[in-house]
């Protein structure tokens, strides 16, 4: 893990104002914020355990420029849910910065981690902008506390979900990554251990279960790691990685708290050409799992929620 500041950020933008992710080329322009908090319209109802939002979160310096980010809905609901202010919130998989926005919005310390370089330099461009806007704010600022928001620092490093050398042992409150996808959009063209370069299934559930180990180390006994999974397809049969993820997150010692299907909009990728093949026989995919972790606090509350955690299942056969 190496920190990469702004001075870093701003060198780069003197030399090349762009970045690549997904093979898309992104212009890193200055960002105009309007507003600071999302419109009642944008968050809907998220009190059951389906989520949809329809409309994606435009506020603050959030934005949509390639396929694999995760709305910023889902981000502010787990942060507000499971964390309180001052507290230190990790993403190790951040991709544009949709975590890091949130938290620092919502007066969260957050660290940030991404392997792609580019990644990194995204996310400190909006940073960047945020930061500006919170000197001067709009007239629109919302409810947003202001102070708290300024307070907050967030820490973003090129690095390995897989090696958080620099996070230290029971040190974070809460985890929330969006992971990339398999076999479905390639964030990179050359990174080594990038998920969503994986030769395989089996190579991309490796290397995720070397990541989930060092989440449930810097996690503090008690806090809560929220993920969001989307599940393919290979030669037209379901592939269910979201339930592959669960498993390798129960066996690793996590109880599930809540499992939430989140509908998906307006989808940019190959998945859509599937809609226009008139012999397709087999239904489309418009949902991801988003998963609510815990890290128990001892082996007494492990036991006591035992039917949401890893069970034994050999009984069946004996």
């Amino acid at each position: 893990m190496r920190l990469v500041n702004y001075n870093e950020y701003l060198n780069h933008v003197s030399k090349r104002n762009t970045v690549i992710v997904e093979g898309e080329e992104i212009e890193l322009k200055p960002i105009k914020v309007k507003r600071m908090t999302p419109l009642p319209e944008e968050l809907l109802d998220s009190s059951s355990t389906v989520w949809s939002f329809p409309k994606r979160g435009s506020w603050a310096t959030h934005r949509g420029d390639y396929r694999g980010n995760w709305p910023p809905q889902v981000a502010r609901l787990l942060i507000e849910r499971y964390s309180d202010p001052g507290n230190i919130v990790l993403d190790p998989m951040i991709g544009s910065g949709t975590t890091c926005i949130e938290a620092k919005l919502l007066g969260r310390n957050c660290i940030g981690v991404d392997i792609s370089y580019e990644a990194v330099i995204l996310t400190l461009h909006r940073l960047y902008w945020l930061e500006k806007t919170l000197e001067n704010p709009p007239d629109d600022a919302g409810s947003i506390d202001l102070e708290n928001a300024r307070r907050a620092v967030v820490e973003i490093y090129h690095g390995d979900a897989r090696r958080l050398s620099r996070v230290r042992d029971g040190t974070i409150d809460l985890v929330i990554t969006h992971p990339p996808y398999f076999n479905i959009i390639k964030y990179s063209s050359r990174v080594d251990g990038d998920l969503s370069r994986a030769s395989s299934l089996e190579e991309y559930l490796k290397w995720f279960n070397e990541a989930a180990g060092e989440i449930y180390r810097v996690l503090k006994p008690g806090g809560h790691l929220g993920i969001l999974i989307g599940d393919t397809r290979i030669r037209k049969y379901y592939v269910p990685i979201s339930h592959h993820v669960l498993e390798i997150l129960l066996r690793r010692g996590f109880i599930l708290r809540e499992e939430v299907v989140k509908i998906q909009h307006k989808m940019k990728t190959t998945r859509e050409v599937w809609s226009r093949l008139k012999d397709r026989d087999f239904l489309l995919i418009y949902h991801e799992k988003l998963y609510v972790m815990r890290k128990p606090r001892n082996q007494e509350e492990y036991e006591k929620y035992k039917y949401s955690a890893n069970m034994d299942l050999d009984y069946l056969t004996s």
